[in-house]
């Protein structure tokens, strides 16, 4: 564990993400997902908190985003994409959400693919 959430390299159960959760929110839990090295860190209390995490790791910022999961719901619908990290005007992401369609896929996927039954 670091700093209360962990880092997520190939795979972690749906069992772990909802233990996470009930540290913090209950329902939900925050993640920061590195689009480019294929790794997310998830479980912290703030999403600048996980980005450090996968910063002191060697992410770059531009490829670093902000989810939360609501693990009871569907996996068509878990995924929110709203994090303060993710207001990058020079990325064209004017919001506090993942404005990019194809962004959105591409995480989506990545997390769907990393967090098993």
């Amino acid at each position: 564990m670091e700093q209360d959430g962990i880092v997520v390299t190939d795979r972690v159960t749906k069992r772990e993400v909802e233990e996470l959760s009930k540290r913090r929110f209950g329902d939900m839990v925050k993640v920061v997902v590195d689009i480019a090295k294929g790794m997310m860190a998830l479980g912290g209390e703030l999403h600048a908190d996980e980005e450090q995490i996968l910063l002191d790791r060697g992410s770059s910022q531009n490829d670093l985003w902000g989810i939360n999961i609501y693990h009871a719901l569907p996996r068509d619908q878990w995924i929110e994409f709203d994090s303060m990290i993710n207001i990058r005007p020079s990325r064209g992401n004017r919001s506090r959400s993942v404005e990019n369609e194809e962004l959105r896929l591409q995480i989506k996927e990545m997390v769907n693919r990393m967090i098993i039954d």
